[in-house]
């Protein structure tokens, strides 16, 4: 929300918008009246792909940075997500999440290759069974991987595209949206000729061609490119240094991150998609793919692919990260402002969230509150003043502080 104006919110929801001063009445005596001078309001940001690993203070870290939901693309058992999830409804301490639970992959294959407890698909015959297992746990949508293991150094088996499709189908039928996790372009180029609703990464070998993206665009799919892992995961040029490393030194960024966090961001190499570097790789081709998807019309959403954990040092971290993601897709093409409609409005009608995502009467009061203009600089949304989630304040500096000590 820019120019003067007045939002009102109560018991978590959006009461009032007024976008004319003067039309604006009088606060009640127990109002709690911020003023917004030279200030933007926001809409709670949404990361539109992330990895919670079951830790509440993963959730705590997003919030702290504005991302009041997170779309968690992979967590188990069924139980601690169903429960996380549960939490994350109901307190405001922490950013709301929606899980796909566990994902669809071959025997064998990845990631099920280093976790043999995890379901598998082996082949269409199977698929209807596994999307009804996950529904019964309590998914929000149904993940499915597409990946031979070539990133990681391995030849694994893969989803072929009978299965994939028969996954697909088998979630439209119960009313469930797919994502497909794609390692390159021959997995892209499956998913959608499987019908899946979401693609979800980008390949670094080659950019997305023309044909490939008017497909896209026709059969009205979604792409979530996950720029700030691929930037991560792309060898370094000395003509581009990586835009995710420079968080660790952001005044605005690093007095709210825990130290490990802050050297996963400077220093780490877990948690990446690519692990085994190949000449073909350019983080360029992922920029030129997303400018060609977003011309093309298709709609393009903010993830980060964050799988940091205390644990881990994973250069993308929750909430920090997604003002990166931010900035990518501004360095893609797009403008300030339709960066910020893919952190907010975009992935919540497109994730089913008619709840959330706009500043409007009866939404939720998930909101941040920024420093400046963040449609005329992207990185104003790092100048956070305040954030509410559910109508409720979260005390920022008290979390700074916590995490100094």
């Amino acid at each position: 929300m820019l120019g003067p104006g007045a939002v009102e919110f109560a018991d978590g929801v959006i009461t009032r918008v007024l976008t004319e001063p003067a039309a604006a009445p009088g606060a009640s005596a127990s109002a709690d009246v911020i003023d917004g001078t030279g200030l933007t309001l926001l809409p709670g940001l949404i990361d539109a792909h992330t990895h919670v690993f079951g830790a509440e203070s993963n959730l705590e870290l997003a919030l702290a940075f504005g991302v009041t939901t997170e779309l968690d693309m992979f967590m188990g058992p069924p139980e601690l997500t169903q429960a996380l999830c549960t939490a994350a409804g109901e307190r405001a301490d922490l950013a709301d999440m929606r899980s796909s639970g566990l994902v669809a992959s071959a025997p064998g294959g990845h990631p099920g290759h280093a976790m043999p407890l995890l379901p598998t698909v082996a082949g269409p015959d199977e698929a209807d069974a596994f999307v009804a297992a996950r529904q019964a746990e309590g998914a929000h949508f149904i993940k499915i991987i597409v990946d031979d293991g070539a990133n990681h150094g391995m030849s694994l088996p893969a989803l072929d595209e009978a299965t994939v499709t028969a996954l697909a189908d088998a979630a439209h039928r119960r009313g469930l949206l797919t994502v497909a996790h794609v390692s390159a372009g021959w997995s892209a180029r499956l998913a959608l000729d499987s019908g899946v609703d979401m693609l979800t990464h980008l390949p670094l070998e080659a950019a997305l061609d023309d044909a490939f993206v008017s497909r896209t665009a026709d059969g009205k799919r979604v792409a979530i490119p996950t720029l700030a892992m691929l930037e991560a995961s792309a060898p370094e040029t000395p003509s581009r240094p990586r835009t995710g490393r420079s968080l660790a030194a952001d005044p605005r960024i690093v007095g709210y991150l825990p130290d490990h966090a802050r050297t996963a961001i400077a220093e780490g190499r877990e948690g990446l998609c690519v692990e085994k570097e190949s000449p073909e790789h350019h983080f360029t081709h992922a920029l030129a793919s997303v400018a060609r998807l977003h011309r093309a019309g298709v709609p393009v959403l903010a993830g980060t692919d964050t799988n940091y954990r205390p644990d881990r040092a994973c250069p993308v971290v929750h909430g920090a990260s997604l003002h990166t993601e931010l900035a990518l897709l501004v360095e893609a093409g797009l403008t300030p402002a339709e960066a910020l409609t893919a952190a907010t409005s975009a992935p919540a009608a497109h994730f089913g969230l008619s709840d959330r995502g706009v500043i409007a009467p009866g939404r939720r009061a998930d909101l941040v509150l920024v420093e400046g203009d963040p449609t005329k600089d992207i990185t104003r949304t790092r100048s956070i003043e305040a954030i509410w989630r559910g109508g409720v304040r979260f005390d920022r500096e008290a979390y700074r502080r916590r995490t100094a000590s």
